[in-house]
């Protein structure tokens, strides 16, 4: 396979996760998950960032040897960095989130440089703060590559120090638009439908897609945690599955997982069905372990996975 060339955008997290299990983890996250697949298998990454100073050594300890990593694009911000609180419990439907401290939202000039030199363009919302949509829109409209867009925290309260809720987003369509590939999962859909208190029924989902498809995106991936991913193009809507995971570490990153490793595919021009196939099976492998070096280790030893979808 050819090396392909992904700008991944995005913020450098430090995650504090605690489950009702009594589990408990520190590590970095954020962009780095898709960052880490990415290098693991053997692609050129160029990271675009903001990561506070007080992240700064834990960063470069991580990523040092990771060959295919250009980081001409993550810059150092005075303060902590990106702290966030995560609580799993069985009762939520989605996890609770509690943001300590943020970092500015990144300046496009250096994604809009490396265009020409890119085959495509990973945008993700890690904290919801991490670009204004005035930038993003100059990003999209001067894009020389598909751009890939995870809404992920862009549907959480811009708020610290408090539990973030999920909001609606009425200008959810400003944000699509131009889009090539866009991955929510179905809370996320809820909130840009203008209910978050209510995940989508399927003709809700369906008739979110239809749209989504006529304003020019090419697929839509809606995440469903154990029951996999629902993939639709203007053609076809089916749910791709993998075989159940044995033993569930965490599931943190799972959804990055799975979009990196689409998105590889994607830019060699596998088949979307496909390639949605191989980033779902790899994401769950990824339920059995934790942290971003584990992540790397597991993409350097996954190249050439082909799951057959159900």
């Amino acid at each position: 396979m050819r090396i392909s060339r992904f700008g991944l955008a995005g913020t450098i997290t430090s995650d504090h996760i605690a489950s009702d299990a009594g589990r408990y983890y520190q590590g970095l996250g954020g962009i780095l998950y898709q960052t880490a697949v990415l290098c693991g298998l053997g692609d050129d990454v160029f990271l675009y960032a903001n990561c506070g100073q007080g992240l700064k050594a834990e960063v470069e300890n991580l990523i040092g040897d990771w060959r295919t990593l250009h980081t001409d694009g993550l810059n150092y911000v005075a303060g902590p960095g990106h702290q966030v609180f995560l609580r799993y419990a069985k009762h939520l439907k989605e996890r609770e989130e509690v943001l300590e401290s943020v970092v500015p939202p990144l300046d496009p000039g250096r994604i809009l440089a490396d265009f020409p030199r890119l085959d495509m363009l990973l945008m993700v919302f890690n904290s919801g703060f991490d670009m204004t949509l005035g930038d993003w829109r100059r990003v999209v409209e001067n894009a020389a590559c598909p751009v890939w867009l995870d809404i992920h925290s862009l549907a959480l309260a811009k708020k610290l120090r408090g539990h973030r809720e999920y909001i609606s987003i009425p200008e959810w369509r400003n944000w699509v638009r131009g889009v090539i590939f866009l991955q929510a999962n179905r809370q996320e859909v809820a909130s840009l439908l203008g209910h978050p208190e209510v995940w989508p029924d399927a003709a809700e989902t369906s008739a979110f897609v239809k749209e989504a498809i006529e304003m020019g995106v090419r697929a839509v991936f809606v995440t469903m945690g154990r029951e996999g991913v629902l993939v639709s193009t203007a053609e076809e809507s089916r749910v791709v599955r993998a075989p159940a995971a044995e033993n569930v570490v965490d599931t943190t990153g799972c959804g990055d997982v799975f979009c990196a490793k689409t998105m590889q595919l994607l830019a060699r021009d596998v088949p979307v069905f496909e390639a949605a196939s191989a980033g779902v099976e790899l994401a769950s492998r990824a339920v059995g372990l934790a942290g971003i070096k584990e992540t790397y280790e597991l993409a350097r030893g996954s190249e050439g996975i082909r799951a057959s979808f159900k």
